[in-house]
């Protein structure tokens, strides 16, 4: 990688008499390097004097921030504080949670703020008894198969390798996962475990939250019994008064010069126009749409072939990986929000965290416009939580809508059926709220700091940087759907690739934010390795990189092992995507089976799920006798589980092993990598 700040120094020998003396040379390059760091730091100077009125301080703290404000120990000290709320959060949930849970410690005389696990020395864990009736709470999810959040990673580590007496720590966990993958809530088991084994004292049992069902309902029950326990171990007791304090205060940006305002940048001013080198989570490639075509021949559906433009990026990827897109809300939404609350959408404010000490000084870039906000910032589509609907009780001058909010926000059985019905059920977003109860103004701001944050979309390459290094291509099924109340909700991100159609060369090409994620779903090391792929749906995504891969070592040369891939949709004539690809792979031999599985083309439904019971010998044959690989992609919640059913039966009869050798079997080939999955809810 090239050094933006290096300066490359070339030199020219000749044979002829110079006609300036090494002297006079000597006395140049002095002279232009005074020149040179006297300019340099005047301008510099210049420059940071020009900004100062305007800095705008993100979201996570710089690497020299981070240094020197990595002890939450004296942050809590300093600002008598006594609990601290850990999170580790992929997609914002969980540091949603660790927030409410800090801002209720006001109601037990503990003063608490949250902490990223990432900017903090968690070896200062060790120095929490030295605070009076102190308590670290974690809430912590887990991320794909079983790994830690991106920003929990380090702390995992630490706790796995280290091994500090942390005696006289008060701690508590509660876990964010989902049912339908199998290592259910693994990282904050561990982390509850862990915590004990080091010497701490859990103060109320760990909570499980999943995503599957009613992760809300989960948190706000286990927090209940939470702060039980914590009465009961510290000899305590609830103060009873109301935690809706704002965290956030509005402060009027209208005065700020339009270059300081943030346009949908998702960290750096400017980031889109001055693009920089490595792109990430918090600074990802402006990609041009190079293609954009649909790949289903019929139906009422979509599924769409996008390819992302990716030259000149210096962006790697290897087969397997994931990209990620960042989408944004539809304006209709956007102006419908401004036109029920009466709001100017285009005024510029900023809201600013009224904890001085904490390293999240905005919820979201800030300043910006309200339209901004909305737009690249929040998330208006998904079903708001229930502490959402506390916060809107006050806004509300209906007498029935105030007790309809009230009900739903309460954890009464009656409250959760209630929000269970009309939330969830029938899938009510924020918009929707707003309409059904239309005496419910909250002002703009308010509703800014409560919405969770816009998360970016994650998709599976498919494709091969072997045989296209400067493009990424995903597979992505168009979402619309009518809810319970006739409303069509649409998936932001797939609608919004859904208008990015490229143009002829004379015009822009229509771009969209992208960075790539690594994942652990990766092809054998040796070619000659045999593999099974089992990807219903878009859950070829990933396969036809594999394919692909596999096919280009063939023609290097080099020897491939067989691949065996299952494929389902619902008919062959309308949503059999790739189909002339995968039998141009089957006809040159890269391709060693194709078993297809079209679930309406007959009276009775066939899945590929069916093909795998009746291919038992050939299954045994590639996990069993050649130890070949298995891969799954796709749907978790059935298809996912169903396949891992019928490989521990397969080993079983094939094998010829009890349930649990056949149980043991498979699980050896998942931590040996030879059993992988790539599947979502």
């Amino acid at each position: 990688m090239e050094n933006s700040e290096g300066v490359k120094i070339e030199s020219t020998v000749v044979t002829e008499e110079p006609l300036i003396s090494a002297l006079d040379i000597a006395l140049f390059v002095v002279i232009i390097t005074v020149a040179y760091f006297w300019y340099f730091k005047r301008d510099k100077q210049s420059s940071s004097s020009e900004k100062k009125p305007y800095i705008i301080q993100p979201s996570s703290l710089s690497s020299i921030e981070q240094t020197s404000n990595s002890s939450f120990i004296k942050k809590l000290k300093s600002t008598g504080r006594s609990l601290v709320v850990f999170y580790g959060s992929q997609t914002g949930t969980a540091e949603e949670f660790a927030g409410r849970i800090a801002k209720e410690g006001a109601r037990y005389k503990m003063k608490g703020m949250v902490a990223d696990p990432e900017e903090c020395d968690m070896a200062d864990l060790v120095e929490m008894k030295e605070i009076q009736k102190s308590l670290a709470i974690f809430c912590i999810a887990t991320y794909g198969e079983g790994d830690p959040t991106d920003n929990a990673m380090d702390f995992y580590e630490w706790l796995q390798n280290g091994d500090a007496d942390l005696e006289g720590l008060n701690y508590a966990v509660f876990g964010l996962g989902n049912k339908t993958y199998e290592h259910y809530n693994e990282i904050a088991i561990y982390i509850d475990q862990r915590l004990e084994e080091l010497g701490a004292t859990r103060v109320h049992e760990i909570g499980l939250g999943d995503d599957d069902a009613n992760i809300e309902d989960d948190f706000v029950s286990w927090k209940e019994k939470l702060w039980e326990s914590v009465c009961s171990h510290y000899g305590i007791e609830e103060t009873g008064e109301e935690s809706n304090i704002r965290q956030y205060k509005l402060v009027d940006c209208s005065e700020v010069l339009p270059e300081r305002i943030f346009s949908g940048e998702i960290s750096r001013l400017k980031s889109y126009e001055n693009q920089r080198f490595p792109f990430d989570v918090k600074n990802p490639y402006l990609s041009k749409i190079a293609v954009n075509r649909e790949l289903h021949k019929s139906g009422d559906r979509s599924c769409m072939h996008i390819e992302f433009d990716i030259d000149g990026s210096k962006m790697r990827y290897d087969t397997g990986d994931h990209v990620a897109v960042y989408p944004k809300n539809s304006s209709e939404l956007v102006d419908k929000i401004g036109e029920l609350l009466n709001a100017d959408l285009d005024a510029v404010f900023s809201l600013l965290n009224t904890d001085e000490e904490s390293s999240k000084k905005h919820p979201f870039p800030c300043p910006c416009t309200y339209r901004t906000a909305l737009t690249y910032y929040l998330d208006i589509t998904s079903n708001p939580r229930t502490h959402i609907m506390k916060e809107l009780i006050e806004y509300a001058s209906d007498p029935k809508d105030q007790e309809k909010l009230k009900l739903m926000a309460s954890s009464t059985p009656e409250g959760k059926k209630e929000f269970h019905e009309w939330i969830l059920r029938d899938n009510r977003n924020i918009v929707h709220i707003l309409e059904d109860l239309p005496s419910v103004k909250p002002d703009l701001d308010h509703l800014c700091e409560l919405l969770p944050r816009l998360q970016c979309r994650y998709y599976s390459i498919s494709l091969s940087p072997k045989v296209y290094p400067k493009s990424i291509h995903i597979t992505a099924v168009l979402v619309n759907y009518t809810t319970p109340t006739n409303r069509v909700n649409k998936g932001v991100a797939t609608n919004l690739l859904a208008q990015l159609i490229p143009t002829n060369d004379e015009l822009p090409q229509p771009t969209i934010p992208i960075y790539i994620r690594r994942s652990q779903f990766r092809l054998p090391p040796k070619s000659q390795t045999p593999i099974i792929m089992i990807g219903p749906g878009t859950g070829l995504a990933p396969f036809r990189g594999f394919i692909q891969e596999r096919d280009y070592a063939r023609k290097e040369g080099r020897e491939i092992g067989e691949m065996v891939l299952y494929f389902g949709c619902r008919k062959k004539d309308e949503d059999f995507i790739y189909e002339n690809e995968l039998q141009e792979y089957v006809a040159n031999g890269t391709l060693t089976k194709l078993h297809l599985a079209f679930s309406r083309d007959q009276p009775e439904k066939k899945y590929v799920t069916h093909l795998l019971e009746q291919n038992a010998d050939e299954l045994w044959n590639i996990i069993g006798e050649k130890s070949g690989h298995l891969y799954v992609c796709g749907d978790a919640r059935s298809m996912a589980k169903d396949v891992h059913s019928i490989i521990v039966k397969v080993v079983m009869e094939k094998g010829q092993m009890t349930n649990s050798q056949a149980l043991n079997y498979v699980k050896k080939m998942e931590q040996q990598k030879r059993y992988s999955a790539d599947v979502w809810s």
